[in-house]
């Protein structure tokens, strides 16, 4: 029986241990093949000195090895923190400072990057370089990916943990500036996994296209349905839409998941997709925010074999809502309803169910809500609270997940997205802080004070704007202060509209009045 993640992998291998389980361009492995490499990890991390629950960076684009880490630090008995390769150094030393991180899994290349984090984080102990192999200057022992993953399991070789173990963190940007981590356990990302697998039919036959990054928390869940199903995951690093279409085609891909960015792109004519048919694609699904109309429709023109399914989900439980592909020419504007195994509850300001066509806040339960925020009990408690309908002797016992997002829901049950209560920015997937974006802003030495919003954007959700006031004898342009974002920031976050104001609008109490910036947006 599956308990821990890795259970998943080792159950597929040992049931088709020579078919298809990892396809990255020319490289291909079979379940026997991934299941030797992960062992090999999992030996080499315990060997290189991590003991159960130590939490294990994987910094890499992706790649063969990024996903062999998840597994092999999952069976060593680690905490996989998987951080996003478009990331800046500063914000990996966050995760690793923050997590207190053990070891650290990445390429030579991205270590070079990285040397003032090394140096500030402590706890780091060992690292495991992908790629080009040879001494690494510093105190840290160096191991080379390749030659763990070639190590033998030991006789007596004993897996460490329970499914309520921590067994993930996910870092998301928050409203405080910087990213904070997101606790998952075994038994929540297995049941991701068994009940997406559900609704979407995954099974053995299936060949998955993963474009979506593993540190977020939809392409997760695409390695792990795969691999759980007994599928074929197949990796692409792609700068153009028509080496994805290429892709679809000849690695006969039955499943896509993806954005609301990434399906403009895909139906944009210079994908090829127009040209091309593609009948073993099954199904694609769109998560991190709602996908603009125009594109769906091109997309249901261009693939009318394939089924879509609209979803909505937050780091903190998950998925939460799926909108059946039956729905769609009734409710194209719709979220769904809520997965397999879940309840989901529409709640106004005084705590109470909302009537149909009333807005109220998302609050989801069900065995996929997470442990909560790394280090943030407090935090913590603002998001999981006891559930609001149930006897508070049951209720503190099982915590549900306050989502901050405003939704109303029809006379027959489906839901529909209206706006994040607090001041995220959501766009093309990503979470971002509007001040961790300001914090960029003001290392530029131009400015006297920042501020920035979210804008409504049809194809990326919302676009970043910044308001800015520059400092006494300093005249700052909105291109110039882009190009300093640009260099030092995630290119999801750098604003795409910079305004430079005489004066800022403030409240009463001297701080920025954001509802003014809003109101002069029209918003």
């Amino acid at each position: 029986m599956d308990f821990l993640i890795h259970h998943m992998l080792r159950a597929s291998a040992r049931r088709r241990p020579d078919a298809e389980a990892l396809v990255h361009g020319s490289q291909r492995f079979s379940y026997a093949e991934v299941d030797q490499k992960v062992s090999g990890l999992a030996r080499g991390l315990r060997e290189a000195g991590l003991q159960r629950g130590d939490r294990i960076g994987i910094y890499l684009d992706a790649s063969v090895p990024q996903a062999l880490s998840i597994f092999g630090v999952s069976r060593a008995g680690g905490v996989y923190v998987p951080i996003s390769g478009v990331l800046f150094p500063e914000q990996v030393g966050h995760i690793a400072r923050d997590c207190q991180m053990k070891g650290l899994i990445t390429t030579r290349e991205k270590l070079e990057t990285l040397r003032q984090t090394i140096k500030e984080t402590p706890s780091l102990d060992f690292l495991i370089l992908v790629g080009e192999s040879g001494p690494v200057d510093g105190p840290l022992a160096t191991y080379a990916f390749d030659e763990v993953c070639a190590l033998d399991v030991p006789a007596g070789w004993r897996d460490h943990g329970i499914e309520k173990d921590l067994a993930a963190i996910l870092y998301t940007s928050g409203s405080t500036g910087k990213p904070k981590g997101v606790m998952l356990s075994h038994a929540q990302v297995m049941a991701g996994s068994s009940i997406v697998s559900t609704y979407l039919e995954i099974n053995e036959a299936d060949r998955i296209l993963a474009v979506l990054p593993f540190s977020f928390d939809a392409g997760m869940n695409q390695l792990m349905t795969a691999w759980q199903q007994g599928a074929a995951l197949v990796l692409i690093n792609f700068v153009f839409a028509r080496e994805v279409v290429k892709t679809l085609l000849a690695e006969r891909v039955t499943g896509l998941a993806g954005v609301p960015t990434f399906w403009s792109l895909l139906s944009q004519p210079s994908s090829g997709l127009h040209k091309q048919s593609l009948p073993h694609l099954r199904y694609i699904t769109n998560t991190g925010g709602a996908m603009p109309q125009p594109v769906l429709a091109t997309l249901r023109e261009l693939l009318p074999l394939t089924r879509v399914y609209l979803m909505y989900g937050l780091t903190e439980a998950f998925r939460s809502t799926y909108l059946p592909p039956t729905e769609l020419d009734r409710r194209p504007t719709s979220m769904g309803k809520a997965i397999p195994d879940t309840e989901i509850l529409v709640i106004n300001e005084e705590g109470k169910p909302c009537k149909p066509g009333e807005v109220g806040e998302l609050v989801h339960r069900g065995p996929t809500v997470s442990m909560g925020y790394w280090g943030q009990p407090e935090l913590t408690a603002k998001v999981l609270r006891p559930h609001p309908f149930l006897p508070p002797e049951l209720g503190d016992v099982e915590r549900v997940c306050y989502s901050g997002d405003y939704v109303k829901m029809d006379e027959e049950g489906f839901l529909y997205f209206i706006g994040r209560r607090d001041t995220m920015i959501k766009s093309s997937g990503f979470r971002i802080s509007p001040t961790e974006v300001e914090e960029v802003l003001f290392k530029s030495g131009l400015l006297k004070i920042a501020a920035v919003i979210g804008i409504p954007d049809e194809v990326l959700g919302q676009t970043v704007k910044a308001f800015v006031v520059g400092r006494e004898g300093a005249e700052p342009e909105a291109e110039g202060l882009r190009e300093f974002c640009a260099a030092n920031m995630p290119r999801h976050m750098v604003p795409k509209a910079i305004e430079v104001l005489d004066q800022m609008p403030r409240t009463s109490s001297g701080k920025v009045d954001y509802p003014a910036l809003r109101r002069r947006e029209g918003l």
